[in-house]
């Protein structure tokens, strides 16, 4: 893959090149790494966010729905058990059946949310960066 304005120098270009003019072209080489990968990074950061956007609207819009509907079918539920049955029992058997349908919900939510893969081309990217150019927070002290 090839950067636009970059191009590689021979081995006589660099021969004929002062210690400084190499030193400049490296400065400006790794100024346009960084400044590519900042732009990567970016990039992939709106495209998931969209995405996280989305599902959380879908989780939300889900939700009330079904609150709404949970609300009104487990009170008619509750109230034609509690003919045949205690009440207290018939809340009991309802309250149960919510657990399960929450439970079945909560996967399919997790499922959902783990297809936001996050910055991978942008990691990719920057573990081919070599040791050398990544920061060791370790050694610096102040």
């Amino acid at each position: 893959m090839t950067t636009p304005g970059y191009h590689p120098h021979d081995a006589d270009e660099v021969r004929n090149s002062s210690i400084g003019e190499l030193m400049r072209q490296v400065t400006s080489d790794l100024s346009t790494l960084m400044r590519q990968e900042v732009e990567l990074a970016k990039a992939e950061i709106r495209a998931e966010g969209r995405k996280a956007g989305k599902a959380a609207g879908f989780f939300g819009g889900a939700g009330f729905g079904g609150y709404m509907v949970a609300l009104f079918l487990s009170l008619a539920l509750w109230a034609g058990l509690s003919n045949v049955m205690d009440a207290g029992w018939a809340a009991l058997i309802v309250a149960v059946l919510w657990g399960a349908i929450a439970a079945v919900l909560y996967s399919m939510a997790k499922k959902n949310a783990e297809r936001i893969r996050g910055l991978k081309q942008t990691n990719e990217s920057v573990q081919r960066i070599p040791d050398a150019l990544k920061p060791h927070p370790q050694e610096v002290t102040r």
